[in-house]
């Protein structure tokens, strides 16, 4: 426990940590699993569904958003906080396009939505957001990136990501398994992110939402029965994998 060091967002504890921050930290481990992916020429979002009640309307539980006509966004954390955010940083990418006649560049968002997050961390009378957020898009000479920010309002730039509920698990995954191969072929990187998220998704197709962009096309969110599609696939091709590594072992 904190003690009374938790009980203002400013104090610093003896030795040297925010709890406050700590804490939103801690929701986004509680939170739905996202993962990012950048290929050469494609970015890939894909997030696990909640299940809904049966009489709610799944379609206004999202967690992936579009900001902009080249930038989207997942998060893992509070849905609250996030609607928040996401409007907050819409807003920005309307006010640069509109000062600048330029679409926003991916670092600079990145930046901002980053900077929101610090000032929240600073002052007295306010909270931390309590989420971590995926961005991923193009910019204007049409390299995709793909950044991730924390509550405590810090933001790095990844080929590969994942945050939320068991996020250390699909990193690991994600660090074993891609490689610049996979980021030059569109349909591998989004083979590599349900494969990912089958790590800790456990009932298939109907849990897993995913959102593409493509360098120069629109988002993509697929539907339902492509993602089911994709993750059949998936697991044929993950079940031939273990095969062939199951018998190359009893040769051996």
């Amino acid at each position: 426990m904190g003690s009374s060091y938790d009980h203002a967002i400013t104090v610093f504890s003896p030795d040297g940590h925010l709890f406050q921050v700590e804490y939103a930290q801690e929701a986004v481990k509680k939170g739905s699993t996202a993962v990012g992916l950048r290929g050469d020429g494609i970015v890939v979002l894909g997030v696990e569904k909640r299940s809904v009640p049966k009489l709610q309307d799944e379609r206004t539980v999202r967690k992936i958003h579009k900001l902009d006509d080249h930038v989207c966004m997942a998060f893992a954390g509070l849905t609250a906080d996030a609607r928040i955010l996401v409007n907050m940083a819409r807003v920005e990418c309307q006010s640069y396009r509109l000062t600048m006649e330029d679409p926003v560049s991916m670092s600079y968002i990145a930046r901002h939505i980053a900077s929101v997050k610090q000032h929240f961390t600073q002052r007295p009378g306010l909270r931390p957001f309590g989420l971590s957020t995926l961005i991923v898009g193009f910019d204007y000479d049409g390299s995709a990136h793909l950044f991730q920010t924390d509550p405590s309002g810090t933001f790095h730039e990844w080929k590969a990501n994942a945050i939320g509920r068991s996020g250390k698990t699909v990193r690991e995954f994600l660090e074993k398994h891609y490689t610049d191969e996979i980021a030059a072929s569109d349909e591998a990187c989004i083979k590599l992110t349900v494969r990912a998220l089958l790590e800790v998704v456990q009932s298939g197709g109907k849990n897993i939402e995913l959102a593409v962009m493509r360098r120069g096309k629109p988002l993509e969110i697929l539907d339902t029965k492509t993602v089911e599609k994709l993750v059949e696939e998936t697991e044929k091709e993950r079940d031939a994998e273990a095969e062939a590594k199951k018998k190359a072992a009893g040769k051996s």
